[in-house]
């Protein structure tokens, strides 16, 4: 029997980029072994590797443009609609079930002129979503750390923009390290905004290391509260190995979330 896990409340995931340097059949070798159904942040080109051998990739990449460069600016719109709008099919066509998108940086622009940007740039492509039934995330990131400029940094800020599209398709990708650093009161924000979430992603605090003891965040608790709201989508693993034996790391910090 492949998988180490007993049976599970919360469906895990791992993000691809946290393993760049291990080639990808591998790193779904490893996955497999530990118990997780997902790889994912692959591009179209990977899928397959994942699928073929059992998994799924619960989140797809999406523009080329990165973080940086997201809906909240205007010019960049038809780029953007066109590579998400021409992945939209062919995740369906894969099982792929979601596919990840950012706000892009303020670069001097208000949050309520940026929300709206991002409304209008992303309301053809949730529409699309809708008819091939692919769930849009917005992933939420901090600024303060990571992503100096960002947009999308709060929740509310997040909650709002789902809220304002108003389609099932689109939601918020809740990054519990990114959210801790810049709001923390984690469980409480997941218990009353968790309508309005469709993916989960881990990180120690601080540092983005392992789950464990040595930071600041008690991940049993948070994956209860996140299972209690009848979340039935994926928590994927993303923080940065750091002592030297990454699928110890890994297996450590799914066995942590696996409540």
């Amino acid at each position: 029997m492949s998988t180490i896990l007993p049976e599970s409340r919360i469906n895990h995931s791992v993000c691809r980029w946290c393993y760049s340097q291990m080639p990808l059949h591998e790193l779904v070798r490893h996955s497999k072994k530990i118990g997780l159904k997902s790889v994912e942040l692959l591009n179209p080109d990977e899928w397959k590797t994942v699928l073929m051998r059992g998994l799924t990739c619960a989140l797809s990449n999406g523009s080329s443009l990165g973080i940086p460069r997201g809906f909240n600016d205007a010019q960049y719109h038809p780029q953007l609609q066109q590579e998400i709008m021409s992945l939209i099919p062919q995740a369906a066509d894969m099982g792929i079930p979601s596919i990840i998108t950012f706000s892009g940086n303020r670069n001097g622009q208000s949050d309520a002129q940026g929300l709206e940007v991002c409304a209008r740039g992303l309301a053809p492509i949730a529409k699309m979503a809708e008819k091939y039934n692919v769930q849009i995330v917005m992933e939420l990131l901090n600024s303060k750390v990571d992503h100096l400029d960002y947009m999308c940094d709060h929740t509310d800020w997040g909650v709002a923009l789902v809220k304002k599209l108003g389609s099932p398709n689109f939601k918020l990708l809740y990054d519990i390290y990114h959210m801790q650093i810049m709001e923390g009161d984690v469980i409480r924000t997941i218990r009353d905004n968790h309508q309005y979430i469709g993916h989960y992603h881990t990180g120690g605090v601080p540092g983005r290391n392992e789950i464990d003891e040595t930071q600041e965040l008690y991940y049993p608790a948070i994956m209860r509260a996140i299972a209690d709201t009848g979340f039935k989508g994926y928590v994927a693993q993303e923080f940065i190995p750091s002592r030297g034996d990454d699928m110890s790391s890994l297996r450590l910090g799914v066995e942590i979330c696996n409540i």
